[in-house]
């Protein structure tokens, strides 16, 4: 039994955490095949869009701790290790798919940094998020204590990291670390209406506004309005744009290659 399913429904790719008696928690062989997956999504031109999910009860505690004890007396297969999973959520980042976290149940820790490596999240309204490596004396080593701060504000994450405290659903919208509260039976429905709608945008023009918001964002003030401008420039010069511009002046829907 494979513990990733990949699977392709209409214009998404599905990426399904498949280790539901480990609470879908993060072993090499989950990184891999997240990792898969999204070389195999990114290399198929049908596809718009990625959703990443979890089987069962719950999207993902976090790492697979008795895996992470057998490497400890191993420093370079624990480096190795910790910098692949690492490695996978850059790629999630740079992505030129947009990213979509389907959370239900709890999305802990190591689960929360696959989460916090998403650009838009669902979650149904009896999930709970939460950084819990304090609570046994662990540190984030998959992009937590870096994304976090960036996302809810500084204060609000060292909260999150000393307290190892859990916020529901609606607690995590607050924050602005999850986009939409649903209901549970319809999270995995929702979640892949909203990816089949934005499939239906230019995907370039989507492609590089993530390129945008996630390298500027980074960059000083000044430097980050240069980076948009070039960018702009550049994708006014494009297919999408002609298409775009075609269909308004049609009064049509641009159909978009």
């Amino acid at each position: 039994m494979s513990v990733v399913n990949y699977t392709v429904e209409g214009s998404t790719a599905i990426v399904e955490i498949n280790r539901p008696e480990a609470f879908n928690s993060l072993s090499q062989a989950v990184w891999q095949g997240i990792d898969k997956a999204l070389a195999s999504s990114e290399s198929e031109d049908a596809v718009k869009a990625l959703l990443i999910c979890g089987a069962g009860k719950h999207f993902c505690t976090g790492a697979d701790l008795k895996e992470i004890k057998g490497l400890r007396g191993d420093k370079a297969a624990l480096n190795a290790a910790i910098q692949y999973g690492m490695d996978v959520s850059k790629r999630l980042e740079a992505s030129r798919l947009p990213v979509v976290m389907a959370v239900q149940g709890l999305a802990l820790a190591g689960g929360l940094e696959l989460v916090l490596s998403g650009d838009v999240v669902f979650a149904a309204k009896t999930a709970q998020l939460g950084d819990q490596h304090a609570q046994f004396g662990l540190v984030p080593g998959w992009g937590g204590s870096q994304r976090l701060p960036r996302i809810v504000g500084v204060r609000r994450a060292l909260d999150l990291l000393f307290t190892a405290k859990w916020l529901s659903a609606e607690e995590a919208r607050e924050y602005g670390l999850v986009n939409y509260v649903v209901d549970e039976t319809d999270l995995r429905s929702d979640a892949l209406a909203y990816c089949e709608k934005i499939a239906t945008r230019s995907p370039g023009g989507i492609a590089m506004m993530k390129q945008l918001a996630r390298q500027g964002v980074d960059k000083d003030w000044n430097e980050s309005l240069d980076f948009e401008l070039s960018l702009a420039i550049d994708h006014l010069l494009s297919d999408d744009v002609s298409e775009g511009l075609a269909a308004f002046e049609e009064k049509r829907q641009p159909k978009f290659s």
